[in-house]
């Protein structure tokens, strides 16, 4: 799409919804974003001419590229920008490389966390207006959009991305901010899991991208591998987002959440998963990976606080106002996509739920379609309306 489409709902819009794993940005109206990018960035020095410049590598290839002394890291704090300087630099890679689209011809929707502060706001709409003269700017709560996606305008959305799990009641498209409530754990959490139960056991977690040569063994021995030639010098943060990157690739290829509490002499009858990590060692994983996710609904197991007392917290608190949104209780974000996340909630909110108060879970049944819930509903029709109007349509 090129230029700017105004009038009824072709608005020519940009929808960037910001997330603490990846950034999805593109078009409005259109089935999926166009880019879906890592919210991480290489940050380095660049020394020419005697001058010092902070440099960026942004995009998926770009941070993979080994880069002595360049550290990676995000520009977003609780799901707020932090960075506004590395924030910048990502939106004009978005505009410039990514999406080719020139920002003064197209309003913009920009998704934000229910608990962001109006400081924060001002900063946003500031940027958009100030450096890059976009003619309208929208900014979301996260969880309405995914409540519309869904089809769904009044609901409780129960978000587990990255870095948290939350529950957001939303009543006819708005956010009810002072009934939210979010725990720590979320597919992060299971990352940093899944690294520490490996190493325990003596699995070496090896990057693909320091594998110049491996054989796959027939059985569980060790693997022989060849280490590529790198430079010696990468940083702590570049290879700590390697492993992250395997280890996610792992979370998603075999763990499992059990259907009822963990028990392991019922998993143990359950079909294990192979696995074989980049360097060429493989085995089966049985008990730990319904083991592992177990935190995420039952906190006694590890983890601080999992889904299973926000949602019990939630729920006492607030049935008597907002029966409602127990008939229309929507699932989103990259870790709902876990194996068994959907049937464990279900079960595990029917169990709190009084007998009276009808209970229906909705989840897409799609990866893409949870991981884009925010995004697919970011051109609702009040979003439309709002463009319009602002610019005279």
């Amino acid at each position: 799409m090129s230029g700017a489409v105004y009038g009824g709902d072709e608005v020519g819009a940009l929808v960037f919804d910001i997330g603490h794993n990846t950034i999805r940005a593109g078009y409005a109206g259109e089935d999926s974003p166009k880019v879906d990018i890592p919210s991480t960035v290489g940050v380095w020095l660049d020394a020419e001419d005697d001058v010092t410049q902070t440099r960026y590598n942004i995009g998926l290839l770009s941070i993979h590229v080994w880069r002595p002394e360049m550290e990676l890291s995000s520009f977003l704090k609780e799901g707020m920008v932090e960075n506004w300087d590395m924030f910048e630099n990502f939106l004009d890679y978005i505009y410039n490389n990514a999406l080719k689209a020139v920002p003064k011809d197209h309003p913009i929707l920009l998704t934000e966390p229910p608990w962001i502060t109006p400081s924060k706001r001002e900063e946003m709409a500031e940027l958009m207006f100030e450096k890059y003269n976009v003619p309208a700017v929208y900014l979301a709560k996260n969880a309405s959009l995914a409540a519309f996606a869904n089809g769904r305008p009044t609901c409780l959305v129960v978000d587990s991305g990255a870095t948290h799990t939350s529950a957001v009641p939303v009543h006819d498209g708005y956010v009810l901010t002072q009934a939210v409530v979010k725990s720590p754990v979320g597919g992060d959490y299971l990352s940093s899991q899944c690294k520490s139960y490996l190493l325990d056991k003596g699995i070496e977690i090896v990057p693909p991208a320091i594998v110049a040569y491996k054989e796959v063994m027939k059985s569980e021995e060790s693997p022989i591998w060849k280490r590529r030639d790198i430079p010696m010098n990468l940083t702590e943060s570049w290879y700590n987002y390697m492993i992250k990157e395997v280890m996610q690739d792992f979370q998603a290829s075999v763990l499992q959440v059990s259907d009822v509490s963990y028990d392991e002499e019922v998993v143990k009858t359950m079909p294990a998963n192979h696995y074989e990590f980049p360097n060429g060692f493989h085995r089966d994983f049985g008990v730990e990976r319904f083991k592992i996710p177990e935190p995420l609904f039952n906190p006694t197991t590890g983890a601080k606080a999992g889904i299973q007392p926000i949602l019990g917290g939630w729920i006492p608190s607030y049935n008597k106002r907002w029966n409602a949104m127990y008939g229309s209780v929507v699932v989103t974000g990259g870790n709902s996509s876990l194996q068994g996340f959907t049937e464990r909630l279900n079960r595990d909110l029917a169990a709190k739920t009084p007998p009276s108060m009808r209970l229906k879970i909705i989840s897409a049944p799609g990866v893409s379609e949870r991981r884009f819930g925010a995004w697919t509903g970011g051109f609702d029709f009040k979003f439309s309306r709002f463009v319009s109007t602002t610019l005279g349509f």
